[in-house]
Formats: C-alpha cells, structure tokens, sequence
C-alpha cells in the first residue's frame, strides 16, 4: 500500500504538469497566444539543448556562487542560532533585527553589493548567503525552543553540560526543523545567485539571459528560467537524500 501511495504521489504532479504544457502548446500553436510573446515548450525546449555548449560556462559559475553561498549561510545560521540558544540577551537583540533585515528587498541589495565589491563573484556570494540564512536560522531557533523540557531537566538533574544536552538533545532534536529550512534555503540558492548576476556581473546564467532578453530572444529566456528549475530541483532533492541518509528514524517513523 505504501509503495502504491509513493507511486500516486509521483505520477499526480507529473500528470499534472503534463496538462499544463500541453494547454501552454495548445494555446501557442492555436494562435490564441502569439509565439514571440510565449514561445511553445517544443520551442523552448530545443532552444535550451542548442545552447547548452554555449552556456556550460555561465551554468558552473552560478552553480559555484550558489554552492558557496549556501555553504557560508548554513555555517552562520549555525553559529548564530547555537549562540543565541545559550545567550538568550542576545537571541532578543538579534531576532528582531534579523527578521527585519528580511524587508529589505534583495533588487535593492545586489547592486549595492556589486558597487561596493566589484563585477566578480563575492557579491553574489553575499546575496545568496543572505537569501539563505534567513530560513535556516528560523528553522534552527525553533528547533532548538520547541524540545521538551521535561527531557531537558531530566539531563540537567543527572549533571549532564551544557554541551552533553547540546549534542545528545537539543540538536538531534532540531534536525527536522534544520532539513526544513535547509530545504526552503536549496531552493532559494540558485535563484539568489542568478539575481545577484542580474544586477550587474561579467559571467553566469543571470547575465546570459539580460543578453537573451536585450536581443529579444524570448525562446532563450524561458529556456535559461527553465534550466534555474530544473538546477534548484535538483538541489532540493539531494538535500531530501541528505536528510534521509542522516535521519533514518524519522523515515521509519513516516512508515
């Protein structure tokens, strides 16, 4: 029954999506939707393979900005969550500024970024690592809240530290909250990075479609959307993996 419900939850969305190309080909292809305003998924479709020799260089740089930034966001959003965990003066100065600094539009950041550090791939970096952390470091501070307190006193009444209670409780405890965030965040990188580019840079995926897009090339712009897709997904599926390999407890107890 389980692998029949594994099955039914894979097909739906795929047939899903299924329908929507065919009405996005059919609307194309009936003139309902002129092709130089919405080119048709057969369009776009050939058009990214045609491309890809041609943007394999501008894929790797974004990938390499989004792979770093990820890395320095989940590193930050650790120290800072673990610190605010224990210095709780602390969490109260920083939680607040920390939410607000999510209002800050990100269209408003990266050229800024770009001014102050240059065309190369650090303000990138930055942006990515800012998209990042925002979600990883909610995730972890609720995670490390929502563990019981009865188990807590249990520790501290049998003399266990600070950093026993740490590493046998409050972090496994917070490992589903962590892979939430870190899947939220997966999903956000690589977009972040291509923002970043557009802004203002000398190579990646977000500079090669403000080209397409200047040349009126409306087929290579959907077919550089489509490949952001495909990038992020596949990131948010190894970090699904990831938290499988990790947790296997909590996959038996989805059984």
């Amino acid at each position: 029954m389980r692998k029949l419900g594994n099955i039914e939850n894979r097909l739906i969305p795929i047939g899903f999506l299924g329908i929507l190309i065919f009405i996005w080909h059919f609307a194309v292809e009936s003139g309902i939707i002129k092709g130089f305003m919405l080119p048709s998924p057969i369009d776009v479709g050939t058009t990214l393979f045609k491309i890809l020799p041609e943007i394999k260089p501008h894929i790797m740089v974004t990938l390499i900005e989004a792979f770093y930034g990820f890395i320095l966001a989940i590193a930050l959003a650790i120290f800072l969550a673990v610190l605010m965990d224990n210095i709780s003066i602390l969490k109260k100065a920083l939680y607040p500024l920390i939410v607000i600094s999510q209002t800050i539009p990100i269209l408003v950041l990266a050229p800024l970024f770009a001014m102050w550090f240059g065309f190369g791939k650090l303000p990138k970096i930055i942006v990515v690592t800012l998209v990042c952390f925002f979600p990883l470091i909610v995730s972890l501070s609720e995670g490390f809240d929502s563990v019981d307190k009865d188990l807590l006193n249990l520790m501290k009444s049998m003399g266990a530290s600070k950093l026993r209670i740490f590493t046998l409780v409050k972090f496994p405890a917070s490992m589903v909250n962590f892979f939430t965030g870190l899947k939220v965040a997966a999903t956000y990188c690589i977009m972040a990075a291509f923002i970043g580019e557009w802004m203002g840079g000398k190579e990646g995926l977000g500079l090669y479609m403000m080209r397409a897009k200047k040349s009126v090339r409306i087929d290579k712009v959907f077919a550089v959307v489509i490949l952001v897709v495909i990038l992020s997904m596949l990131l948010f599926k190894f970090v699904e993996v990831l938290q499988k390999s990790l947790m296997p407890w909590n996959n038996q107890s989805e059984q």
